[in-house]
């Protein structure tokens, strides 16, 4: 798969698999957008395990086999392609057999063999800047999937760890990013957290969602990433930075305006 930069990147869907019930409801949405805004180029995520949240309590998703499943699923059904996060250099083969594109979690971003195991499926490989990391720190992550073949790398930008249980959003980083690579995404929803402030389970301001998303595009971004839930204060995880997809649409619109404005003047 190879992103086609005429078109937005968005990629959406619920921070976790849930049930199946939950996947084909907000798919059902997604596909309404991506045929009402055919310059978006639409991309659906969820996870089927979560497995680096803060507290043993934290909901996790329905596990590799019946998660895999669900998201086949949804690309028998819809057409999207498909992305998913991996923790384990082992389910690299088995999700790659699956989903487009593999995404590497922000903790794990410098794990070695997991990188090289994501490029060796030959799938896409998107990767989250970690929170501890600077814009030049993701160069070497960037160096080590070129060094094993990577035909087409995604860093994600999702925010830097600002003191105690902040995150912050450096916009020069967008630029910056893309001197090492041509496909830059922001992860708006996860980029909003306020990690570690909610007692084991995630907390967050949804309300500067759409603030960072347009301002990541004016900057450069090539897409956006957002968690998006049918009824998002009930999610599992991530419950106070989802967004509802009913009204999903209206972000996606004005995301175009910001997007094309930005590739008019500066390319």
């Amino acid at each position: 798969m190879l992103f086609d930069h005429n078109k937005l990147l968005i990629i959406a869907g619920p921070c976790v698999i849930e049930s199946e019930e939950l996947v084909i409801q907000v798919a059902d949405y997604l596909q309404k957008i991506q045929e009402k805004f055919p310059a978006v180029q639409l991309i659906f995520k969820a996870s089927f395990d979560k497995a680096n949240r803060s507290s043993v309590r934290g909901g996790r998703g329905v596990g590799l086999e019946e998660g895999l499943a669900i998201l086949k699923g949804v690309k028998d059904r819809y057409g999207f392609p498909l992305t998913t996060d991996i923790h384990w250099p082992d389910q690299a083969i088995r999700v790659g057999e699956v989903c487009d594109v593999l995404q590497i979690p922000a903790f794990l971003c410098r794990q070695t063999d997991l990188l090289q195991a994501a490029v060796e499926t030959g799938r896409v490989v998107s990767v989250k800047k970690g929170q501890f990391l600077s814009p030049k720190e993701m160069g070497y992550v960037i160096e080590k999937l070129t060094y094993f073949g990577a035909k087409e790398i995604w860093p994600i930008e999702r925010g830097t760890t600002f003191g105690y249980n902040n995150l912050v959003v450096d916009m020069r980083t967008f630029p910056l990013l893309r001197r090492m690579a041509s496909t830059v995404i922001f992860d708006a929803t996860h980029s909003v957290q306020l990690p570690g402030a909610g007692d084991g389970i995630t907390v967050g301001q949804r309300e500067f969602v759409e603030h960072l998303a347009y301002a990541a595009l004016a900057a450069g971004a090539n897409g956006v990433f957002f968690e998006t839930h049918i009824a998002p204060d009930q999610a599992i995880c991530d419950a106070m930075n989802q967004l509802d997809v009913h009204y999903f649409d209206k972000i996606v619109e004005r995301c175009l305006k910001f997007w094309a404005l930005r590739r008019d003047y500066m390319g």
